[in-house]
């Protein structure tokens, strides 16, 4: 959960400061971490795996060439795809995706029964993964069954490649649909206790990230991390949310001293659970306005993991990030994968999808503090260019198989 920010005169657009900058490609480097297993993995996927997302993008520039009826056909394999997603939702939060993936061929009633659902719901679900060919059916034994091959991305065993994790974002953000209409003809935006559910499902996907890659494979991005945690520094993670990756980073450091800082009382409240429950000593959580904090070189490192963009005041907290960090200091920040330039983000898969989040969460979670609405989609060129006028004097881009939707960025205070 990102932190939020209080209203403040800072309003409008992000303007960058007008001052003299490296040129873009000066400033930011990029570094590719591939996984050749997870490679293969992510270049099996297509945008319309599974019916989940479907090409909106059609042929790119040559709309004129596209019929009527080849537009219409993609427009309701996209509604077709979207009910897809409702049914996965549903298959996720049931259990039943997870139990079919460990059963052999059963009937509806025996599925139902394995899982503790009713027989006749489960039946109906049944039938639409059947017909969007997910579920395999046999009719002269009535019995269903989920391939390994599609499991395998449909599954908590799945871990970060779970799509079915993802698909509970499309009936999450349906939720605010009419708000968001509301919105649209009088501006303003919501709050995040207008999405109840939001932070809970985002928590989980993050978990699933942090407890495979965290330590192992996002860290090593920066040159010397891992050892400089080990020797023992001082840590803060900047929108912390419920505190997961705080808790992980203490329990693989135990020299380090790290500090959770959220603008949430319930998420700081969970994060000292987990931290409790774990046995830490060196993990602590504080409650602050991310752009009103005040501590001058107070930390050697300091990570925001997909937070900066739902900012009211992306700006201000960024530059209060590099004033917070000590001289030498590394901040690592994750997000999104996109670029600023509209048309380098048509025809990639997920991108629809990215945009539909930005419109129903994170642009009017910003813009409901009268804030810079920066939206899930605001890219690496904007991001590289913020850094630049935050104090950063140099910026590295990495990627990584285990997280394929964010850039990590890598700003060092000179």
């Amino acid at each position: 959960m990102a932190a939020r920010n209080s209203p403040s005169s800072d309003v409008g657009c992000y303007r960058p400061a007008a001052r003299t900058r490296r040129p873009l490609g000066a400033v930011a480097k990029t570094v590719v971490v591939q996984n050749p297993h997870r490679a293969r993995l992510r270049r099996q996927r297509s945008p319309s795996a599974f019916l989940l997302l479907v090409d909106m993008t059609g042929r790119g520039n040559d709309a004129e060439a596209e019929t009527t009826a080849e537009f219409a056909d993609r427009v309701t394999a996209a509604i077709d795809s979207a009910s897809l997603a409702l049914l996965l939702s549903l298959g996720h939060q049931t259990g039943l995706l997870d139990a079919m993936a460990r059963s052999a061929p059963a009937t509806s009633g025996q599925i139902a029964d394995a899982a503790g659902l009713n027989e006749r719901y489960v039946r109906e679900w049944l039938g639409g993964m059947v017909v969007a060919r997910v579920v395999e059916y046999d009719p002269t034994a009535a019995t269903y069954w989920l391939p390994g091959h599609r499991a395998a991305v449909l599954t908590r065993g799945a871990g970060p490649d779970n799509l079915a994790r993802i698909a509970q974002y499309v009936p999450l953000l349906g939720e605010v649909e009419q708000k968001i209409l509301a919105c649209f003809r009088q501006g303003g935006g919501l709050d995040y206790a207008d999405y109840p559910r939001f932070h809970t499902v985002m928590a989980e996907r993050s978990g699933e990230v942090f407890d495979r890659a965290l330590v192992d494979e996002v860290l090593p991005l920066v040159d010397g991390l891992p050892e400089r945690l080990r020797r023992g520094v001082d840590v803060a993670d900047f929108g912390c949310g419920s505190g997961h990756a705080v808790n992980v980073l203490a329990q693989a450091f135990s020299a380090s001293r790290f500090t959770g800082i959220d603008f949430s009382a319930e998420a700081i409240g969970r994060a000292n659970s987990e931290a409790a429950q774990r046995g830490l000593t060196n993990a602590t959580f504080e409650r602050h306005d991310l752009a009103a904090l005040d501590k001058p070189d107070a930390y050697d490192v300091i990570t925001a993991f997909d937070a900066i963009h739902d900012q009211a005041r992306p700006a201000r907290v960024l530059a209060n990030i590099c004033r917070s960090l000590r001289p030498g200091g590394v901040f690592l920040m994750s997000d999104v994968k996109a670029s600023s330039r509209l048309e380098d983000n048509v025809g990639l898969p997920m991108n629809t999808y990215r945009y539909a989040v930005s419109v129903l969460h994170c642009m009017p979670v910003s813009l409901g503090l009268d804030g810079a609405g920066l939206g899930t989609m605001w890219g690496r060129q904007l991001a590289t260019s913020m850094l630049a006028d935050a104090g950063f004097t140099d910026v590295d881009i990495a990627e990584i198989d285990t997280d394929p939707s964010n850039y990590y960025y890598i700003a060092r205070k000179g």
